[in-house]
């Protein structure tokens, strides 16, 4: 057993051992533990020795700690500071109890006691204090404390929060100038300026003078901990505040809360469509530092038609939903000093044509377990370079997490509560004072800037769609935002002067056939189309005829369709097709032999090396993207064709990525099950049964194994007379394990043995077993 083993199991002189503590409490109790502390379990302990050594080991405390209210630690530290006194300065002397009652009339004053007791529990549940009516606490809990120690205990002699803002208000440039130096690379400088005697009007002295600085020696100064707060616009922690603070919110009904979003939610997946269909039409190449460059996103942005912080944001949410991926798109763009670039990915196709609140899913989901903080596109990092979308820069393992506890924290309050930005911050650095720095109010404000962007909170408070899928329900999530989307409409208002109005979202097929005959003129909650001369010869090269684009307006215009629509509609098509164009490498044919013979005495004909091959036909050896391209700048109206003569679709679909299949997915450890925990108990006890039989010398010495042959003989004769055995087993794994087992049967290499504890009959291989000892 280690030093620190033993300490464990011995305890503080005169109180319950920790081992002891642990070995009482009921194995429900310890499934809570290891649920609570997981690390404890790895690798299974031997003993409750064991258990009680990793449990105070400094690193598993603080992890312990991390979740832990100001409450919770004002408990630990009114233990350290009682254990502090009891020492006497002295080391190593054992721990002395607090009674119960005496921790309680410490606190009482500032805490109900209601509340003590709860934390007391929750601090017992994670065996950082143990004891009933006397409580001790793990030594390494005072290190782990989010303040120095004492700042509880102590009475309070620093400005407010609303004192420290007035007198940073009244600073001259250079003295605030030392302050955000100091909040920024520590708390401590050194300075002549402290020496006493030195002249009132200078810097440190009118700071000093103003307590914003804190006197230490004649040579430094520090900065105090609530002024740095402030400085870095961090929530303020008063540790003798041990009750919550209760932020007021603003109400709105859920109905508000939702609507909101779901104008956001509309315009998210457009413009979502819009980045895809740019990225598609033109990949953006990767840096070589990996990212998405300044200059490619403002060009994305602008091409879309939004601001460069939305593309950013929409690239990384993209990007986790794999709808966006760097690679070699087919085709590939003709760029020879770039090998990867930023492209749509085959799941783009089947994402757009999904219902429009199955899309949102997908992107908020990714949003919310997304391990990289969007908002800090354009920010500057060490080397004074801005930080590029998609760059690794932006990967913050715990972003996923501190985001989801804005989120879970804004959905305690009722449906269409909205809370600030400042007091959700203050109510999470009161929850989680270690985390405190993650939860500055700024990266609050962006949280929420960006829920609110993605659907999931609206004016303020968070949407009945974002609280389901807050609590793991996707598909109750779509439903919610199902209902609150509006309803698809199937007509449009088509205009004298050749717009059309859809005045809400239209149903896929309608929207699709809109989009093909006319150009987006200006989108919001109702989206105004342009019918022009390209949009119906566009429509045309899809393959629809001017009979069929009749009867669209016709049966989906509210308002009647105007003649000069009408008169535009056949007037192109009469143009349109009478010169065709397909595959030889390409050919051109029109019915109309002088129509042909223009093309090719036009320049373009030299252009794209049109040759004659009858008073019809034309081939050339240009790509047939090329010659209808080209055609149609020369002014003529050509259209595809395939073998049979039907006019098809050729507009190019824009670069994809294909999935690629050894694609590194994210880890994530998934925590055992009750199921798991219990068995890790069961085995937990036999092993605490095997070390108190060794302790307690019920083990001959001389039984101990000194070859395989006596193992053999030793294990047969204890199963010939029924008698139980201490083996030492060491697993698969190389984890060492000692057991107590009634051996049944010795054959085949294996040893088949009744466990006392569990009463199941085991099984365990001769060769690693390492040593075997009668049991008296």
């Amino acid at each position: 057993m280690t030093a620190t083993e033993a300490s464990a199991a011995t305890g503080a002189a005169g109180g319950v051992a920790l081992a002891d503590w642990l070995a009482a409490r009921s194995d429900d109790d310890l499934v809570t533990l290891l649920t609570l502390r997981p690390d404890l379990a790895v690798p299974l302990p031997a003993s409750m020795a064991v258990l009680a050594a990793r449990a105070e080991q400094r690193a598993s405390v603080f992890r312990a700690a991390d979740d832990l209210d100001t409450l919770d630690f004002a408990v630990l530290e009114t233990l350290a500071v009682h254990n502090a006194i009891h020492e006497g300065g002295s080391r190593n002397r054992a721990a002395e109890a607090l009674p119960r009652r005496r921790l309680t009339d410490l606190l009482g004053d500032r805490a109900p006691i209601a509340d003590i007791d709860t934390a007391i529990e929750r601090l017992t549940a994670r065996a950082l204090v143990w004891g009933t009516d006397e409580l001790y606490a793990v030594a390494a809990t005072k290190e782990a404390l989010p303040w120095p120690l004492g700042s509880i205990t102590e009475i309070p002699d620093a400005l407010s929060e609303a004192e420290i803002t007035a007198a940073l208000a009244g600073l001259a440039p250079p003295e605030r100038a030392l302050l955000d130096k100091l909040a920024t690379t520590g708390p401590r400088g050194r300075t002549r300026d402290a020496a006493p005697g030195t002249a009132p009007d200078r810097p440190i002295q009118r700071l000093l003078a103003a307590r914003l600085l804190n006197w230490v020696d004649a040579e430094t100064v520090e900065l105090p901990p609530a002024v740095g707060q402030v400085l870095r616009r961090e929530p303020v922690t008063d540790p003798h505040v041990l009750t919550p603070p209760r932020p007021e919110p603003v109400h709105h009904t859920a109905a508000e809360a939702n609507a909101a979003a779901a104008g956001e939610v509309g315009e998210l997946l457009r413009h979502a469509g819009d980045l895809l269909e740019v990225l598609g039409q033109g990949p953006a190449p990767v840096l070589r530092a990996g990212g998405l460059g300044v200059r490619e996103l403002r060009r994305i942005a602008k091409q879309a038609g939004m601001d460069e912080n939305r593309a950013g944001l929409l690239a990384e949410v993209l990007a986790a939903a794999h709808l966006l991926d760097k690679g070699l798109p087919d085709p590939a763009p003709e760029v020879e000093t770039v090998d990867d670039f930023w492209a749509p990915t085959a799941a783009t196709d089947g994402w757009l044509e999904g219902p429009s609140a199955r899309r949102w899913v997908v992107l908020a989901l990714a949003w919310l377990e997304l391990d990289r903080c969007p908002w800090m596109i354009g920010l500057r990092d060490a080397n004074d370079k801005p930080l590029a979308a998609l760059s690794p820069e932006l990967r913050t393992v715990h972003a996923a997490r501190d985001r989801h506890a804005v989120l879970s924290l804004l959905g305690e309050y009722p449906a269409g509560s909205a809370v600030t930005a400042t007091d959700l911050a203050r109510v999470l650095a009161w929850r989680q004072p270690r985390r405190r720095r993650h939860f500055r109010t700024d990266t609050v404000e962006h949280t929420l800037a960006e829920a609110a962007a993605l659907g999931l909170a609206g004016r303020g408070a968070l949407t009945s769609a974002g609280r389901a899928l807050l609590h793991g329900n996707p598909g109750d999530a779509e439903a919610e935002m199902e209902t609150a989307l509006p309803a698809p409409l199937d007509h449009v208002l088509v205009q004298a002067d050749l717009t059309v109005i859809a005045p809400g979202p239209l149903v896929p097929d309608l929207q699709q056939r809109i989009a093909l005959v006319a150009d987006v003129e200006s989108a919001g909650a109702a989206t105004v189309y342009r019918v022009g001369e390209n949009s119906v010869r566009r429509a045309l090269d899809a393959g629809l005829t001017a009979a069929e684009l009749q009867q669209l307006f016709a049966a989906h215009s509210r308002t009647p369709v105007p003649q000069a629509l009408t008169y535009l509609i056949d007037d192109v098509a009469r143009r349109h097709g009478r010169l065709r164009a397909g595959l030889a490498q390409s050919f051109l044919r029109s019915e109309d032999p002088s129509l042909l013979a223009e093309v090719l005495a036009a320049p373009v004909a030299e252009r794209l090396a049109l040759r004659a091959v009858a008073p019809t036909v034309a081939i050339s050896q240009a790509p047939l993207g090329d010659v209808l391209e080209q055609l149609r700048a020369a002014g003529f109206s050509p259209a595809g064709e395939d073998a049979s003569g039907t006019i098809v679709d050729l507009r190019p679909r824009g670069a994809r990525l294909s999935v690629r299949p050894n694609a590194r997915q994210s880890w994530r450890p998934n925590p055992p099950s009750t199921e798991q925990l219990r068995a890790l108990v069961t085995e937990l006890r036999a092993g605490e049964k095997a070390a108190r039989t060794r302790s307690g010398q019920a083990v001959r010495a001389d039984g101990s194994r000194t070859s395989t042959a006596a193992t053999m003989a030793l294990l047969q004769l204890a199963a010939k007379v029924r008698r139980p055995v201490h083996i030492g087993y060491v697993d698969a794994q190389g984890v060492a394990t000692q057991r107590v087992v009634e051996p049944l049967q010795v054959s085949g290499g294996q040893l088949d043995a009744l466990d006392p504890v569990t009463g199941a009959v085991r099984h365990f291989t001769l060769h690693r077993i390492a040593s075997v000892a009668l049991v008296e």
